[in-house]
């Protein structure tokens, strides 16, 4: 069986929806029958045109049942997704499956969703219908606690589904006066127009004077939400009478068309059509080219690949802001800066446009290249101070990653091109969601066979000790074995020695998995004195570190030690934070083992601190691992049972104990048969739940030793649903609120710069928010409504 669980804790999570970002009008009907569904069924699908609000039911729809799923509302993007084969996968993602198990992934996420109770909510399942349903019967049948609500232009078609078709906004009736203008501006459709032209055109209201002219556009509109948005920021440049002289014109254009299509359907591609028409030449080139993007863009993505042939790379960004203020692109505010977005139907359309001029594959191939080219600069820069800042741009670019990588196959260059790219995201695949991807997406080239080139075959050479290394964290052994023979072979017949260098690497690995601690020191020393050779500070780095661990093994303290300090040396002059974390974690292993436990315990707590920053999921559990030894070690045995219970939660969610460092498993059945004994089995097993119930946060602060009250349900006030934070987490929030940089409250509170970026990462993740602005508007309405925003220090 598959163990596999996620960042949720057992207790009440908050599950994965967006904030919303403007006001939600009207629906209060259709939200009231998705809920008394949701009741009564276990599938249930929001059906209707695009433009017609489906997503935006379904989220709030989720965010009023929350508190009936106890472990979460999650929310599944799939519009992006052009891969059937992928589904699961990226349903996985969104659960915030964290797993290292080689299980196929809907095996994960049927193990991961039994007995939990959770809605999942599949968004714009049209284009993968049929793998839709058979993914949301597979799970409805293996989890009975499990709830599906799914958007689509048609219903899923599975047993015991529920359809509920989605109609437009509630319309006004222009030819009778009978409401009185409170009434009829309080209308669906008025409402929202009058909300989002005000937005667009401060000072803009619905009056006497122009009520009739307001009815008849939103009429015109059919009621379409994004209709209606489209056409309200219009009046930015228009009167309304002009804004509505314009859609007849349009409308009567289309007028003609095919009776079999439904008329929003009509509607909707007319006002879309005007839309286009109103961007300027440069926009319209520009509105092309972005639809290649799959989940957004950043600026420096959007100036690479649309600039040229009609667009001077110094013109995209006003470009941007054009189409920024047609809302056809929407502004995203990200921690590492501004992204943009375009709504599904928007893209679909440009792309539309882009075949008709035949400049399909010409973007596509320039997309290819920059996000090829941007894998290759990570890699490059994996080893320095902007490591943590390029994992967090990866993540971002995950959607256009993958894109990339689904169209190498159709290129000359493909195998080789394809196997590269892969490579070199190795620690986008390591450090996040996407190890089994990664690994798929190397086995796939691999499969492909080698081209007949030296190039080809040096490729090939380094994606097999990629691979290799993944299959290794997912304790396939066999096949790791099998890779790095075939990788040992082509690093000698092309004289490649980085190649031969990281081969010597991960055979140590499999040899302290399988037991041979002399052999693999002696694999970690060839792969050592092969990498500074080259220069591969990365290699050395990791050398060094699983050479620590094999010399602690071993009972050799002093070379394991020397060891540790040389890879801190090599990090700290190079200002790198990843190596450095899980040195520091070695380091502590052997410092635990001398005695030294006040030593240990500083060491892994600054690792932990580093590796939670990351999301690095691996770091926490083995971090946690030592802390747990200590604290058996100093005979406070309620928290080493404690923290045994985080690592059952952890352990399953990578789908394999201590995943990657298996030779360590003895260390972890003492510190359990000692604590068990100090304890009793009940007081152990007591301790042991309060520890797996613990969410992800709660059980890294608690491991930091951290001031959170831990009996509480994690992230919630006393039940009524509000986020709290710690006391740390509050103070800082006060500041981000005074408008200080994190610089400046680093300075305030005598901490690091980092620590506190990091919490401030923290306080947006339990709030749910994605910018500052949203913290200082929180802080101020606790301020004036007296809620607690804090915890109290705990057990």
């Amino acid at each position: 069986m598959t163990a596999v669980t996620t960042t949720a804790s057992r207790g009440r999570h908050n599950g994965g929806l967006p904030s919303e970002v403007t006001s939600f009008v009207g629906r209060r009907h259709e939200v009231a029958e998705v809920r008394r569904l949701l009741g009564a069924s276990r599938a249930v699908t929001l059906t209707g045109t695009g433009g017609v609000g489906k997503t935006r039911l379904a989220v709030r729809a989720g965010q009023e049942v929350r508190r009936a799923f106890r472990d979460g509302v999650w929310l599944v993007e799939l519009a992006a997704l052009s891969d059937p084969g992928l589904l699961a996968r990226v349903v996985a993602e969104a659960l915030e499956i964290r797993t290292r198990s080689a299980a196929p992934p809907l095996a994960v996420l049927t193990e991961h969703l039994r007995g939990r109770q959770a809605l999942v909510i599949l968004d714009n399942c049209e284009h993968l219908l049929d793998a839709c349903a058979v993914l949301a019967d597979t799970l409805l049948r293996a989890a009975p606690e499990v709830r599906i609500l799914a958007t689509s232009r048609q219903a899923l078609g599975i047993a015991g589904e529920q359809s509920v078709p989605v109609p437009p906004l509630t319309l006004p009736e222009c030819e009778t006066r009978q409401p009185s203008l409170e009434a009829f501006a309080q209308g669906e459709a008025v409402r929202l127009f009058a909300e989002r032209a005000s937005a667009a055109f401060p000072g803009f209201a619905v009056t006497e004077d122009n009520r009739d002219v307001v009815c008849r556009i939103v009429r015109r509109l059919d009621g379409l939400p994004l209709a209606i948005e489209l056409a309200a920021v219009r009046l930015r440049a228009l009167s309304v009478q002009q804004l509505l002289e314009r859609l007849d014109d349009r409308f009567r254009l289309l007028s003609a068309g095919s009776r079999a299509v439904l008329p929003r359907h009509q509607t909707l591609r007319a006002l879309i059509d005007w839309s286009y028409a109103l961007c300027s030449e440069e926009e319209r080139l520009l509105w092309r080219r972005a639809s290649v993007f799959a989940g957004g863009m950043d600026l420096e993505a959007a100036e690479t690949v649309c600039s040229g042939d009609g667009i001077a790379r110094e013109d995209v960004v006003d470009l941007v802001i054009g189409l920024v203020d047609k809302c056809v692109l929407a502004r995203e505010d990200h921690q590492d800066g501004v992204r943009y977005a375009m709504l599904e139907t928007l893209r679909a359309y440009g792309a539309e446009q882009l075949e008709a001029c035949g400049e399909r594959e010409a973007l596509r191939r320039r997309h290819r290249g920059y996000y090829r080219d941007l894998a290759a600069l990570a890699r490059a820069e994996l080893f320095g101070p902007g490591q943590v800042w390029w994992f967090r741009r990866l993540r971002a670019e995950h959607a256009n990653l993958r894109a990339a990588l689904e169209s190498w196959p159709a290129t000359p260059d493909g195998c080789a091109g394809g196997l590269s790219m892969a490579t070199d995201l190795l620690y986008h695949w390591i450090t996040s969601y996407y190890l089994g991807e990664g690994r798929g997406w190397l086995e796939r080239g691999l499969a492909a066979g080698p081209g007949p080139g030296r190039e080809d075959l040096r490729v090939r050479g380094h994606a097999l000790w990629a691979a290799a290394w993944l299959a290794i964290i997912q304790a396939d052994l066999p096949a790791a074995t099998a890779m790095l023979r075939e990788g040992h072979r082509i690093g000698e017949q092309v004289r490649e020695e980085p190649i031969l260098a990281y081969v010597a690497l991960f055979r140590g690995m499999v040899d302290m998995f399988e037991g041979r601690a002399g052999d693999a020191v002696g694999h970690y020393r060839e792969a050592l004195e092969r990498h500074r050779r080259t220069g591969d500070m990365v290699g050395v780095a990791l050398a060094l570190i699983r050479l620590s661990l094999a010399y602690s093994f071993l009972g050799r303290p002093q070379e394991a030690v020397e060891a540790g300090r040389e890879c801190l040396a090599v990090c700290e002059a190079h200002g790198e934070g990843w190596h450095r974390a899980y040195m520091m974690m070695a380091l502590g292993v052997e410092l635990w083992r001398q005695g030294d436990l006040a030593g240990a315990t500083e060491l892994e707590r600054e690792g932990l601190a580093f590796d939670r920053s990351m999301g690095d999921l691996l770091g926490v559990g083995v971090t946690i691992e030592v802390l747990a030894w200590i604290a058996a070690a100093q005979g406070d045995h309620r928290r080493a049972a404690r923290l045994l219970g985080v690592l059952r939660t952890v352990w399953g969610a990578l789908g394999a104990p201590l995943s990657g460092y298996g030779h360590l498993a003895g260390y972890h059945e003492q510190c359990e048969a000692r604590t068990r004994a100090a304890l009793g089995e009940a007081a152990f097993e007591a301790q042991v739940r309060r520890g797996a119930g613990l969410g992800r946060e709660e059980a890294v602060a608690y491991a930091l030793q951290e001031d959170v009250r831990r009996d509480a349900s994690p992230d919630l006030d006393g039940g009524k649903g509000d986020p709290v934070l710690t006391r740390r987490e509050s103070e800082i929030a006060g500041l981000v609120a005074q408008g200080m940089t994190n610089k400046e409250i680093a300075a305030s509170l005598v901490i690091a710069q980092r620590t506190a970026e990091g919490h401030i990462e923290h306080i947006l993740a339990k709030l749910g928010f994605n910018s500052r602005a949203q913290i200082a508007v929180w802080v101020g309405d606790r301020a004036r409504d007296g809620g607690p925003a804090e915890r109290e220090p705990g057990d």
